[in-house]
Order: C-alpha cells, then sequence, then structure tokens
C-alpha cells in the first residue's frame, strides 16, 4: 500500500536530518583541526582546495538563499577554453583557477 505523499514542515526536516548534518559538520570541523595540527599547516591553507572549502563555510553562514547554487557554481570549473588533451588530469575537486583570476 501507497501512503499519501505530503510535504514536511521546516521544523519536521530539522527533526529528521539535524544529527546527520550536525554530524557532517563535525567532520569538517575535525578535517581542519588535523590540518592545523601537521607540519605543513600554512603549505596547505595556501593550496585552492583549503581556500575554496573555507570560502564555501562562509559562503554557508552568510548566503540566505541558493546556497547549493552558490557552492556548486564555487567548486566548478569556469573557464570555457577547451583543453588540448585530458590525459593525465585528475579530478580535485574544486577549480585551482578561481584563486589564480582574482575570483
Amino acid at each position: 500500500m501507497t501512503l499519501p505523499c505530503r510535504n514536511k514542515s521546516a521544523c519536521e526536516i530539522l527533526d529528521a536530518y539535524f544529527i546527520e548534518n550536525r554530524a557532517r559538520m563535525l567532520d569538517i570541523a575535525s578535517f581542519l583541526d588535523r590540518i592545523d595540527r601537521y607540519d605543513g599547516a600554512g603549505e596547505a591553507k595556501a593550496d585552492f582546495r583549503y581556500k575554496a572549502l573555507t570560502q564555501a563555510l562562509k559562503l554557508l553562514s552568510e548566503r540566505e538563499d541558493d546556497r547549493t547554487k552558490a557552492l556548486q557554481m564555487l567548486f566548478s570549473d569556469l573557464s570555457i577554453e577547451p583543453v588540448d588533451s585530458a590525459t593525465g588530469l585528475k579530478t580535485t575537486g574544486a577549480w585551482e583557477g578561481a584563486f589564480h583570476e582574482g575570483n
């Protein structure tokens, strides 16, 4: 038997997913703490991926709309020129060019 579909309220969503997302935030805090504790923390903090992650955290705390789209754009490669070959390229999860072009 299929139950009727109904929209949840914001409070029901908060109740259902708070613990799961709290755990994700604690995981991110632990990740950043590990970077701080190890040798080379300064070099890691200068890396475009670290910068993208900290910028994403700031974006999450400051925006109240379209957070998902804003994060996707933050991490996306916005270059329009095709590369000659993708051989040897690897996925990094963020676009290095964002932090070399004044963004």
